[in-house]
């Protein structure tokens, strides 16, 4: 069964074995090379994070009727910004580094889901105020699922939809 494979090889001018080993008495060719090394593209969480939120980007964009709600998520904090992408402004956010977050829970070991509804009660009612009841949900790169999703389910509770 191999060698019925491999009879392709027979019918070129060159012999099998001159493929698969360069010959002895030359020197290194190019066409030859002894050695090769097979390098597997090695991405870390962040630049896969990144390529995820561009892709959303792609297709997610703010406008004045609809901004966009973006989602920053890191170990100690969570932030939120409702921005309008036509005219490159911040109409509102919130974060766990605002004072009255800050102060209302003890968190050390970063924002839990709690802390995410808290922040996104804030960030529905300042949308409220300012007359935005309409945003476009960018959960930048993040997957939907823990703070992202208990952030999402507290802005629809208190009046904001996407």
């Amino acid at each position: 069964m191999f060698s019925s494979s491999l009879s392709f090889l027979h019918s070129t001018s060159l012999s099998s074995s001159s493929l698969l080993f360069p010959p002895s008495n030359s020197t290194p060719n190019p066409k030859f090379p002894l050695s090769f090394v097979v390098e597997a593209k090695a991405s870390t969480r962040r630049e896969d994070r990144t390529a995820r939120h561009i892709r959303i980007r792609k297709k997610v964009e703010g406008t004045p009727e609809r901004p966009r709600l973006s989602v920053f998520r890191s170990n100690k904090h969570l932030s939120v910004q409702v921005i309008d992408d036509t005219n490159m402004h911040t109409l509102a956010s919130a974060s766990t580094l605002q004072k009255t977050i800050f102060e209302e829970f003890n968190y050390t070991s970063g924002p839990t889901i709690e802390v995410a509804k808290r922040v996104g009660e804030i960030i529905a009612k300042s949308c409220i105020e300012k007359g935005i009841k309409k945003v476009a949900f960018d959960r930048g790169g993040y997957p939907y699922h823990g703070r992202v999703q208990a952030l999402a389910d507290a802005a629809r509770e208190h009046g904001l939809e996407f």
